[in-house]
């Protein structure tokens, strides 16, 4: 299966671990997957009038510097895998708890009003009403922090209930369901087994890929993790169908890193890809094992803990 992967993508896919890109592997990069120079410049040049990076030189020697705002989404992406690939492993059960955040900021702060519903949703929050989000992630201390920055703390409120209903149903299976759009998630992650699984066939079956076919795999994998994990509002295993595919195609796209991991060369940037996620995809094999819980009798697209 094809994998489109943006220029946007591609540079946060080589962010290191020091919180640069080298312009000279993100161009050499570029080039093995068909990209042209001029895409590149182009998205540098966006990265940087958005804040989002400053750039230091030119050309194929300059340095890319995330800001502050990049580092911590990075720093929020990393929190969010750890926290998938935990739930995938049971060690983070659903305590039956519901978190809902309120607010009412004034039509005067309207575009921190808008910015604080996007962050509630990019926290993977459902709209109930106006102005009311849940979750069922103790996502306050994320709320807050941006609430804080955008100076409408005081507009804000929490609340936190075992005692959720909605109109006459009150099973959290049914309510998560009616709540979320879970069936546009799952086919994300569908989509993510799909792209893994010969990726993974190929990874397995030549030992001796050279580096750019290691790079291209690699970067594919980090797309395509991306846009799944994107939509994922994260939910417990316990208010998710028994067939839901996320623990599954995470499992492949780690078990790949893990390998790719394995075959890579000290100097071979490709792998640098993700490597900010470090123990938690490249680990999680052994804590998750695909064949080994299968075999054990226990069916790993079943989420649940233990």
């Amino acid at each position: 299966m094809d994998v489109h992967v943006p220029t946007r993508m591609l540079v946060e896919a080589l962010v290191r671990t020091d919180l640069t890109v080298d312009a000279g592997d993100l161009y050499a990069t570029a080039n093995l997957l068909r990209m042209n120079d001029q895409q590149v410049r182009l998205c540098i040049k966006r990265l940087v009038a958005e804040g989002r990076f400053v750039q230091e030189g030119r050309g194929r020697k300059a340095i890319l510097r995330a800001t502050g705002g990049t580092e911590r989404a990075i720093g929020l992406d990393v929190e969010f895998v750890t926290h998938a690939f935990r739930q995938d492993a049971g060690l983070a059960p659903w305590d039956g708890a519901w978190h809902l955040v309120g607010f009412a900021v004034p039509e005067s702060a309207r575009p921190a009003r808008d910015a604080l519903r996007a962050c509630l949703t990019f926290l993977g929050g459902a709209a109930i009403h106006g102005g009311l989000y849940l979750s069922a992630n103790p996502w306050e201390p994320y709320v807050e922090e941006h609430a804080r920055r955008l100076d409408i703390l005081n507009h804000v409120t929490f609340l936190t209930t075992r005692d959720l209903r909605r109109g006459e149903e009150t099973d959290p299976v049914a309510l998560t369901r009616a709540m979320w759009p879970l069936d546009e998630i799952a086919e994300r992650y569908d989509r993510l087994a799909a792209v893994a699984e010969p990726r993974l066939a190929l990874i397995e079956d030549s030992a001796d890929l050279s580096g750019a076919q290691r790079l291209t795999v690699a970067v594919e994998l980090a797309a395509e993790f991306t846009r799944a994990m994107e939509a994922d509002p994260l939910l417990p295993p316990e208010l998710l169908p028994p067939s839901w595919p996320g623990a599954r195609a995470r499992a492949l796209t780690a078990r790949c890193w893990s390998l790719l991991e394995e075959q890579s060369d000290q100097d071979d940037s490709g792998i640098r890809l993700f490597r900010l996620y470090g123990d938690t995809a490249v680990t999680t094999p052994r804590e998750f094992d695909l064949d080994n819980r299968r075999s054990a009798g226990h069916d790993p697209t079943v989420r649940g803990p233990g």
